[in-house]
């Protein structure tokens, strides 16, 4: 018992659930700015799509960077590199995780599923941004602004008659704005790799501008996504609700950065974990708007 309890500490570990927790009111707001009533089978699809995309992501992530970790002091506790779980029962949990996500899209609609690929592939690709280019907080970003474009295509996928007018229907703005505040907030999370990424020549913000620069693009990045969630309350005639979860959100955001100049490295991942919160706020506060407005 003890052993198989340790197992699947080391599997939540692994997939980081957390991480779904946060993205998934994204993609339940990318459905309702589409359309404001979601049926039961449309909720627990799209609850499977996303449970089963990021499980698939996160186990493969692990997978890819393995040789990197190894090497990083910062990731020694990781499942693959502790020995907690191996590469072979990783592959499994990203098998399973493609299926459930792929099955669950094929059951949504078809442009979900014909449009699958394209997140997965996007969402599987990101280990191997740092290793090319020096924007992977972009590529991450992406990773999680997509969830909204996958909400909404399986809210209206099977009422459209062409891909240009479901891409008429998709919140881009939004989409936008969830890909800047992602690629924000890991642009100050990379600062704890500063030095092992500049050694290994690994891209990131901090490697390529500095630690300073890239606090400054960071800021830059956040002022974009504030702006877009504005555009996106006005654009959907949003209510109260929404603007204040945009006040809160703001306030969060300010707090974050505020806490890394003050605090430096040690701030960061308590500024890092803030964004848990405002992931929560936003695609729910945004979302109760939606429902009641």
């Amino acid at each position: 018992m003890v052993r198989r309890e340790g197992k699947l500490h080391a599997i939540s570990r692994l997939i980081r659930i957390e991480h779904t927790i946060f993205s998934l009111p994204y993609a339940y707001l990318g459905a309702l700015l589409a359309t404001k009533h979601l049926l039961l089978r449309e909720i627990v699809l799209i609850f499977l799509s996303v449970l089963g995309l990021r499980t698939a992501a996160m186990a493969y992530n692990n997978i890819a960077d393995l040789p990197i970790d190894r090497l990083n002091p910062r990731s020694s506790r990781r499942p693959l590199v502790s020995g907690a779980l191996t590469v072979k029962e990783a592959w499994i949990i990203v098998i399973a995780g493609s299926l459930i996500y792929y099955i669950s899209a094929a059951l949504l609609n078809w442009y979900a599923f014909l449009l699958s690929p394209l997140l997965w592939v996007i969402a599987i690709t990101y280990p191997y941004a740092k290793r090319i280019h020096p924007l992977p907080h972009i590529h991450l970003g992406l990773t999680l602004g997509l969830v909204v474009f996958g909400g909404t295509v399986a809210a209206i996928g099977d009422e459209v008659r062409s891909l240009t007018e479901l891409a008429i229907q998709i919140p881009w703005g939004l989409v936008i704005a969830v890909t800047m505040w992602v690629a924000g907030f890991d642009i100050l999370y990379s600062i704890m790799d500063y030095e092992f990424d500049v050694k290994h020549n690994l891209g990131s913000i901090p490697a390529w501008l500095g630690i300073n620069a890239a606090k400054k693009v960071a800021i830059f990045f956040h002022i974009v996504f504030l702006a877009l969630l504005l555009y996106t309350i006005e654009r959907y005639s949003l209510g109260l609700i929404a603007e204040a979860t945009f006040m809160l959100t703001a306030f969060l955001i300010i707090l974050q950065h505020y806490i890394v100049a003050r605090e430096g490295l040690k701030g960061i991942p308590v500024a890092f974990n803030i964004n848990l919160v405002i992931g929560l706020i936003v695609g729910l506060g945004f979302s109760i708007d939606l429902i009641l407005g």
